[in-house]
This record gives structure tokens, sequence and C-alpha cells, in this order.
């Protein structure tokens, strides 16, 4: 997997975005953690109090390098009186992040709607 290959899509919904990574997210190497939090980063930086929503409806599975750049997201979030929430996981995804104790960082929502409803104000 090279620089290219590290796809998000961002879109903005009034005052959230929403960031939806590639299905070969579980690909990213470490190597490329650093190009992968500027192209998300970026976006969180143009805004007063970031409202992030991860849409991970087309991820299958992701691994430690992809938890280490959503937690980079939520620290800076969070210093910023934001929130990020995560939607859409596939059921080894929500797994994972029973596992790892994530999912009491983090509200889970089933779909992109409904996440972006939590987050309006």
């Amino acid at each position: 997997m090279t620089k290219s290959d590290v796809k998000f899509q961002i879109e903005w919904h009034n005052n959230c975005v929403v960031i939806i990574p590639a299905q070969n997210i579980e690909n990213l190497r470490w190597d490329l953690i650093e190009q992968a939090a500027e192209i998300v980063m970026t976006p969180l930086k143009r805004t007063e109090t970031p409202m992030v929503v991860f849409d991970l409806s087309e991820v299958k599975f992701f691994g430690s390098v992809f938890l280490s750049l959503l937690l980079r997201c939520h620290k800076y979030v969070k210093t910023r009186g934001g929130e990020l929430v995560i939607s859409g996981p596939s059921p080894l995804a929500r797994e994972l992040l029973a596992v790892t104790s994530l999912d009491t960082l983090w509200a889970i929502y089933d779909t992109r709607k409904e996440a972006l409803d939590a987050l309006s104000i």
C-alpha cells in the first residue's frame, strides 16, 4: 500500500465532518500513518469545534494502525471541544471496538444518519 492508496472520502454535512475510509484501510501500514493523519486531520483543523463521524460502513475490519489514527483524531477533537462518533461498523469491527473497550470511548451508531442526527446541534 502506497501513499496514493490511502484513501478517505471527506464529506461535510452542515457543521459535521464525515470521514469515510476506503475498504482497504485494514492494510494501512505504520509508515503511512502520518500521511493518513494529514488527510483526515486537515478538515478538522478548519472548524472551531469539530464534530466528526467516522463512517465505517465500507470497512470489514481494521487493525492497530487504523485504531491509532482514530485515537489521534479523537484526542484532537476533544481538545477542541468537539465530538467523534462511529457509524456503520461491521460485526468484526464492532467486536474489535468492544474488546479494546473503545466502544466506551465513542458512541457507535448503526447508520450515518443516526450519527449525524446525534451530532446535530
